[in-house]
């Protein structure tokens, strides 16, 4: 790896890193060692280009198999503490020569290793070779030959098939199993080659110093933000001078397997029938188918500034830490990415991790005190509040805050583009608790009738009370977090200081030792629609009183309420006149069937002209309901066109 270093490194936010490698060199091939996992990364995006006007002719690498698999087929296998023993078992049958001691030597095809019991020494173990017989002796037998192992210095191998599987076990053991080689294969001569890709790296984090001076001068407080990259050398090798850019942002990235071998299924497709294709035809297609910077202010309006803490505490100061570490860094816009780009080379060796200066600015700052209930119940925290005016996009990190060279708090700085407001919570006041209560109503805002409906539009109400208690010395000016709700409107609340996308920011003063509330009251409009007819004369008079309905409009209801009124009596008095006439159609039955028992002479005939005389009278009977019947149902349609013609009126 060596051969072809690291010159180059970009370090991404989403767990990849560019690495770009260049030197020049000779020769006609150059190896690049990789991990398995990053093998897929490699393939997708690895480029290689010969500055030096040579070519780049391909690129080679191992198949992914486990090491038996690629070895299967090879005759030879050596262990890692008998690898002479191993090499005469595998070149048997092989022609080879025999490097023996006393520099003795003898050639032939190599019949096999007869070894030992085990509590023998190896060395003692028999080499047999069929020795080569000179032509002049052909007409002789060939002979056997056994020396001991320990006489054999060396083998020459004489056969190419034997040779050529050594070379191939002995380059598949030099690659070891978790790496893998990618050859990239050049035209002869001299090269100035660069190589570039892509392969997962650690994310790269930074971390903040915000050391916030309330006396910096006449322009305010003023607080440095400082900046370190920090990232990790989780290769196999040092990184020496190179250059280093790190990328804010998330830029879309995935694995796509090409580094193992695929072959798809294909279906099979018997010979069919085929007929001539008729026209095919196509429809013709359609045609023309932010936030404000809040003025400076200190946290507690009326507190006296915080007397100095002596010098022997004051071991940091704004101007300290701006020289301590020079920063060189250099910010390039990259479309939806922001790139810092380190100015001065850098060193890190392998195992090793390292922290770069990427962000020194003095920036002006408020402090306030800001309550949001959800993020955290009952107390207001300690917030400097800046505007990002590094020229730099600023990546998520934590950030430990200073003041007057002293500890105060920690937070975390959110991702901030240039312009950008950032709010640094570092603490939470304790001396102010903060109270909240909430409800929801309902008020009627006007009444219309039309028609038979009274349309009705009324507020559906939501309210939320915070109440503030202070129990310190001084008093305190707290900024309130409320939610704002889409389509709700504010009404009898102050005006809000401040909003942001999400939030109305209501200022509250709070007295020393003291509370204050503050009630955020909002409403949206709703409107709704009842039957006129199901009102009540009580609630027309209620909607009178309140003004809500005129006193014309409120005389027409209310004459329709008594025209639906005797609509409902006579359907009433209806319902009465044919229950007494099933009670008389019931009597009659009875007598009917009374009389079909009885004869018309004697006592029998005198009972029976009764019963004609009650069927007679029932008869009566059922000819006056049907007259009064007829009377209420005439009376009913009377009164429903004196309705029909009061809504008409109505609209």
């Amino acid at each position: 790896m060596t051969d072809l270093p690291i010159t180059h490194l970009t370090l991404y936010k989403h767990g990849v890193g560019f690495f770009e490698r260049r030197a020049g060199l000779s020769g006609e091939e150059v190896e690049l060692s990789f991990r398995v996992e990053e093998m897929n990364d490699i393939l997708k995006s690895l480029t290689a280009i010969d500055w030096g006007g040579g070519q780049v002719l391909g690129l080679e690498y191992a198949t992914p198999q486990t090491r038996e698999e690629r070895l299967a087929g090879c005759s030879i296998r050596l262990g890692d503490d008998r690898s002479l023993r191993d090499l005469l078992v595998g070149l048997r049958g092989r022609r080879v020569q025999l490097l023996l001691d006393q520099g003795e030597q003898l050639v032939g095809i190599l019949l096999g290793l007869d070894e030992l019991p085990e509590r023998q020494p190896l060395a003692t173990s028999l080499v047999s070779i069929l020795l080569d017989v000179p032509a002049a002796e052909a007409v002789h037998p060939a002979g056997v030959q056994a020396v001991s192992l320990g006489r054999v210095q060396g083998v020459e191998i004489l056969d190419e098939r034997g040779a050529s599987d050594l070379r191939f076990f002995l380059q598949t053991a030099l690659s070891q199993e978790n790496y893998r080689l990618v050859k990239i294969r050049l035209t002869p001569g001299e090269h100035d080659l660069s190589v570039s890709y892509i392969a997962p790296a650690p994310t790269w984090r930074v971390s903040y110093r915000l050391m916030a001076d309330p006396e910096a001068g006449d322009g305010g407080p003023k607080a440095l933000l400082f900046g370190w990259g920090i990232f990790d050398n989780r290769l196999e090798e040092d990184l020496e001078g190179i250059s280093l850019a790190l990328v804010a942002g998330m830029p879309i990235s995935f694995v796509y397997d090409l580094y193992h071998p695929f072959t798809p299924s294909r279906p099979i497709v018997e010979e069919e029938a085929r007929v001539a294709a008729a026209p095919v035809e196509f429809e013709e297609a359609a045609l023309g188918a932010g936030v404000a910077m809040a003025p400076m202010r200190a946290m507690y309006d009326s507190a006296p500034p915080p007397a100095p803490a002596p010098m022997a505490m004051k071991a940091i100061s704004r101007e300290a830490l701006a020289q301590a570490a020079p920063v060189t860094t250099t910010g390039e816009a990259l479309g939806e990415l922001f790139q810092y780009v380190i100015g001065t080379p850098v060193t890190v060796g392998r195992g090793q991790s390292a922290m770069v200066p990427i962000v020194s600015a003095d920036l002006g700052y408020c402090k306030d005190l800001l309550y949001n209930g959800a993020k955290l119940p009952s107390h207001p925290v300690a917030t400097l509040r800046l505007k990002n005016e590094t020229g730099l996009t600023l990546e998520r990190g934590p950030v430990t805050v200073l003041e007057g060279g002293e500890y105060v708090g920690e937070a975390v700085l959110p991702f901030t583009v240039t312009g950008g407001e950032m709010a640094v919570a570092y603490a939470v006041e304790l001396g102010v608790k903060v109270r909240e209560e909430s409800g929801a109503g309902r008020e009627i805002r006007g009444l219309r009738i039309r028609g038979a409906y009274l349309l009705i539009e009324e507020w559906n109400i939501r309210w939320r009370e915070y109440r503030l208690t202070n129990s310190t010395g001084q008093p305190m000016v707290v900024l309130v977090e409320h939610p704002r709700m889409a389509e709700y409107e504010l009404f009898d609340t102050p005006k809000p200081k401040e909003h942001t996308d999400e939030h109305l920011r209501f200022e509250i003063k709070v007295p020393a030792r003291g509370e204050k509330a503050l009630r955020v009251q909002e409403r949206r409009l709703m409107s709704r629609h009842e039957e006129l007819r199901r009102q009540s004369y009580e609630g027309l008079q209620h909607y009178l009183k309140q003004g809500l309905l005129d006193r014309k409009s409120h005389d027409q209801a209310a004459d329709l309420l008594k025209l639906w009124a005797k609509i409902a009596d006579n359907e009433l008095r209806l319902a009465e006149l044919d229950k007494d006439r099933q009670k008389i159609y019931k009597a009659q039955q009875q007598i009917q069937g009374n009389m079909a028992a009885l004869s018309a002479t004697g006592k029998e005939g005198a009972l029976r002209a009764q019963y004609v005389d009650q069927l007679q009278a029932a008869e009566e009977q059922l000819k006056a309901l049907s007259q009064q019947e007829a009377a209420l149902k005439a009376e009913i349609e009377r009164l429903k066109q004196e309705v029909d013609a009061k809504l008409k009126v109505l609209g």
